[in-house]
Formats: structure tokens, sequence, C-alpha cells
């Protein structure tokens, strides 16, 4: 983990030159929280929908220097080969970053109309039984394949393939990472997210620094954040927020998203151009933001790279009948 440093705010300096007051810092707002590593915060680079993506970004990455703890992919793992898969498993495996796939059918690409409609409906989640099970059939075969974190757009899904993890199904080390589009927005949603069994949970880039305070008063569980988002999220830039970011929100994952581009979900290879050009700027739009923690002096904290594990969380029992679970019942695992 690097050493820490002393931040400074954005423009701090040049403003109390010319008598401008500086709103102070509140110590109260800082996360008392951090990965067990020690670290503050991570990276992640998403829509890595392939092997020649991922290539893409290991190579820019190399060239701009930009670390990367997770690559995460948006069309599912049903949209890669078994031989696509496994090449993403070793091309991360090669340079000790966490490989992350979405899981299964989802509602927005299936037949329902209510995600069509103005209130969208219920989004993304798994419509029915099949839907459901499609996901775990998607989760089986990908951690078989050697994935090791799987994206979930469902709460359901979610305790499914929590249970999943602990009756030996899948793998117990499988990380369960919590979609942006179904982000948790406040304290009690998060917390009853980590208790079905989310390691990492992807707020939406909406919620302000107090919002951050407020989960972090209620749930250590690591938190994703897209310090771009895409449009379809709102195409958010908040790349001088970065260092307050991670104060308030450690432990935090840096998303580095974009905006100002065409959606590449499910992807093919009639996106093949844009897919392997936005891929490159995201590495870039990355290191940029690096930068930028750098000059403020708040560049410490960074996980040692390779780092996976999200420490102990709060777990709903899973000896209690499904559609009966209290809300206090709580069970420790990591």
């Amino acid at each position: 983990m690097n050493a820490p440093s002393s931040p400074r705010r954005p423009g701090a300096d040049a403003l109390a030159d010319i008598g401008h007051a500086v709103p102070a810092l509140d110590p109260a707002d800082t996360s008392a929280h951090s990965f067990p590593d020690g670290g503050t915060w991570r990276t992640e680079i998403p829509s890595v929908e392939g092997p020649e993506a991922l290539s893409v970004v290991l190579k820019e990455s190399s060239r701009l220097d930009v670390p990367i703890h997770r690559i995460s992919q948006g069309s599912g793992v049903w949209m890669l080969s078994d031989s696509e898969i496994t090449e993403m498993v070793e091309g991360t495996g090669e340079r000790n970053i966490e490989l992350c796939l979405f899981t299964g059918p989802r509602g927005t690409w299936d037949t329902g109309a209510s995600v069509r409609t103005d209130s969208r409906g219920a989004g993304l989640r798994a419509r029915g039984h099949d839907a459901l099970a499609g996901c775990v059939e998607d989760a089986v075969r990908a951690t078989e394949l050697g994935v090791t974190c799987l994206l979930v757009a469902d709460e359901g899904v979610l305790w499914t393939l929590h249970r999943a993890r602990l009756a030996g199904v899948i793998p117990s080390d499988t990380t369960l990472k919590v979609s942006a589009l179904i982000g948790p927005v406040n304290p009690a949603s998060y917390a009853v997210y980590e208790q079905l069994g989310a390691d990492s949970l992807n707020v939406p880039s909406d919620l302000t620094l107090a919002h951050l305070t407020e989960i972090r008063r209620v749930s250590a569980a690591p938190m994703d954040l897209y310090v771009e988002a895409p449009d379809d999220l709102g195409g958010y830039v908040r790349m001088y927020e970065i260092a307050e970011l991670i104060r308030r929100g450690a432990p935090l994952y840096l998303k580095f998203g974009l905006s100002k581009t065409s959606g590449i979900y499910p992807y093919g290879a009639h996106l093949r151009d844009l897919t392997l050009d936005t891929a490159r700027e995201r590495v870039r739009r990355g290191r940029l933001a690096l930068d930028l923690l750098a000059r403020h002096g708040a560049d410490g904290g960074m996980s040692p790279l390779g780092s996976r594990l999200h420490g102990t969380l709060n777990r709903f029992s899973t000896t209690t009948p499904v559609d009966n679970v209290p809300g206090d019942a709580t069970e420790k695992d990591s």
C-alpha cells in the first residue's frame, strides 16, 4: 500500500492567496472503514466485453501505468464462449487482476413489456424461475472456468448465489458484486444488500457526498462508484471529487467509465471498433483521474495490486426459510 499522503483540497492555496474562504472539512465525515489489506481504494475498468477488449485494456494500462484491481464485463457470461472466458481468465490471472462477469438473463432483454414503459418496470431483474435459473447456470459455468467475481442485478439472484457458495455449489471465495443498475440509494437498502450476500456494491453515481457518509455509518461493505458514468447512468463526471469520494466512501472501487458514447451491450463483432476505442479511452480516463489524485496529494492508501478480499461482512441467516427472513438475523462470513 502507498504511504499516506497529506491531501489538499482543489484550488485551496490559490483561493487562500486571494482571500477566498475555503470551507473546512469535517473529520466526522471520514469513513472509519478500509479493505482488509488496509487500503482505502482500488480501481476497476468496466465494459471490457471480451478477450480483444481485455488485451487493449492491459496494453494501455501498461503504457499509461494505470494500476488495475478489477476488470468487469457487462454483456453477460452467456455472450462469451468457453474459450473466450478462459482467455480472459488467463489474461487477468497473469496480471493478478480480478475478473468480474455479468450473470444471466435480465429484464431489459426479456419479453416483458414493463421495462419498455416510462417507469421501466422491474428493470434488469430476473423475471420468473427460468431467468433466475439462467443466472445460476451462468454462475456455475463461469466459476468452473476460473471466474472469481460475478455481477448481479437482482436481489433474488444475489441471495441464491450467496447460498450456493455457502453450500459449495460455486467456490466459497467467489465475489458477488451488485450492479449500478440496481444500486442501493440509502443506508438501509445498502445494508440489506450486504445481508443478502453482496461483497461489493455499485451505488448510483448521483449520490451526494453526504449520502456516502450516511451509508458508511451502517456498513463497511466495499462500495463501487463510477468516477465518470456512462450516459445511461447519467453521464456524471466527478473527477475533482475523487479524494473526497475516497475519504467518505472507503473502502471504495474507483470505476473509470465513459460518457458521451453509444451503448455496447450486448456486445458483438458489429460493435468491435467502438468497443475497443472506448476500452482504450477508459484506461486513459483512469490515468487522468489518478494524476489528479496525485496533484492533490491524496494518492496514498491504494490497496496492493492483486487484492480482492472484502473482509468479514454481515449476512442474513441461511437457516431461516427464504420467504421468512427476519431483518435482525445475521451471521458472519467472509
